[in-house]
């Protein structure tokens, strides 16, 4: 007897999680807690950091910690990693992304590019202690 294939489900609607690896967790702490004022949902010790992001979950790993999976039954989570620098884009209004340009600046944190897309919305970037490349955008880069 042939089990029929069930039909797709509907796409994804959102991401609830994102995920950068860096080498240095206090260093990330430090970066994304007092420099970004990201609000700490939860921290291990030498493997993980995870900040929210509005309704999005920002998890920082120490890939090294992360690369052996978890022993715990209940929270059986496989091993994950990755190598090199990753990105991550904060959405941000035009004011915003000026705001945060100036205070990036303050804080010493070069701004790696400053530009208006074809479409006209405004990104910036930067670079988190780990070398991760991130931005600043409006949300606007995506419409059409």
């Amino acid at each position: 007897m042939t089990m029929p294939h069930p039909s797709r489900p509907n796409p994804p609607g959102a991401a609830l999680e994102a995920a950068l690896y860096v080498d240095d967790l206090p260093a990330a702490e430090h970066f994304y807690g007092t420099i970004l004022g990201l609000d700490t949902v939860a921290r291990v010790e030498g493997r993980h950091v995870f900040y929210r992001v509005g309704d999005t979950i920002l998890l920082i790993f120490d890939p090294a910690a992360t690369r052996i999976g978890s022993d715990n039954a209940q929270l059986p989570v496989p091993g994950h990693g990755a190598m090199g620098q990753g990105h991550f884009c904060f959405a941000a209004e035009a004011a915003e992304i000026t705001a945060w340009r100036d205070w990036l600046e303050t804080a010493e944190i070069p701004i790696e590019a400053d530009f208006h897309w074809p479409n006209g919305a405004r990104s910036i970037y930067f670079r988190d202690p780990a070398g991760n490349s991130l931005e600043f955008a409006e949300p606007r880069l995506w419409d059409g």
